[in-house]
């Protein structure tokens, strides 16, 4: 029989473990990890008047930049169609590490839907075993995120953040909100990884076994 637990650790953490696989799998895939220098575009020919600077962005493997002519305004795309076309190798190991960190937590985020009806499987948590699945995807993130400015000497970096960009430094560019997130996202599954412990804790409570064994299958606790 299918007992349906909730209570609100168990249901803080897995909100909290599909918050941060989407923070994470937004941050990879968006194009403002780094903020390039002010530039001006290509002036349109037959318009009078200097058209006004903008800052194009550069992801791992995305790029927005601002184009003229018929298609006018910011277009935001892949600058990299296949693996080996991204800008560096660090940046490639990056794209490895943080995938299968997000890939760990998407998996995590999608189990902890069913921790309601199901708390273990194979006689072992359900909880414990995805606290240490988020514990396993941080320590990925952390590597991904470490060898990311490592590949700010990529040529293609120079041509968004200056001669003066190098490893670790980021010359004329600014880090865009993706960065942050990303490095947010972190460190809330290592908080998610702690939490899971709390939330095995309050689904096998001595509260939640007498209300079992009083025939009930829903089972709310705050």
């Amino acid at each position: 029989m299918c007992h349906v637990i909730v209570t609100c650790r168990s249901m803080l953490w897995t909100l909290l473990s599909i918050v941060v696989a989407f923070a994470e799998l937004i941050a990879f895939m968006s194009a403002d990890w780094l903020v390039g220098f002010p530039r001006t575009p290509d002036p349109i020919i037959g318009v009078h008047g200097t058209p006004e600077p903008y800052r194009p962005t550069l992801g791992i493997y995305m790029r927005c930049i601002k184009v003229t002519g018929y298609r006018r305004g910011v277009q935001c795309g892949p600058y990299a169609v296949e693996f080996g076309e991204i800008a560096s190798g660090f940046w490639q190991a990056t794209a490895i590490f943080l995938g299968t960190g997000i890939l760990l937590l998407c998996a995590v985020a999608f189990i902890s839907v069913f921790t309601m009806c199901f708390q273990s499987i194979m006689k072992k948590s359900i909880f414990n075993v995805c606290g240490l699945l988020q514990g396993i995807a941080g320590l990925f993130l952390i590597l991904g995120l470490m060898l990311y400015p490592a590949g700010w000497g990529s040529d293609k970096v120079l041509s968004y953040c200056g001669p003066d960009a190098s490893a670790y430094k980021v010359g004329q560019c600014s880090l865009g909100w993706a960065f942050y997130t990303a490095i947010g996202g972190t460190v809330l599954t290592f908080i998610c990884a702690v939490f899971s412990a709390q939330a095995e804790i309050a689904t096998s409570s001595d509260k939640v076994q007498e209300e079992i064994e009083e025939g009930k299958s829903l089972i709310c606790l705050l």
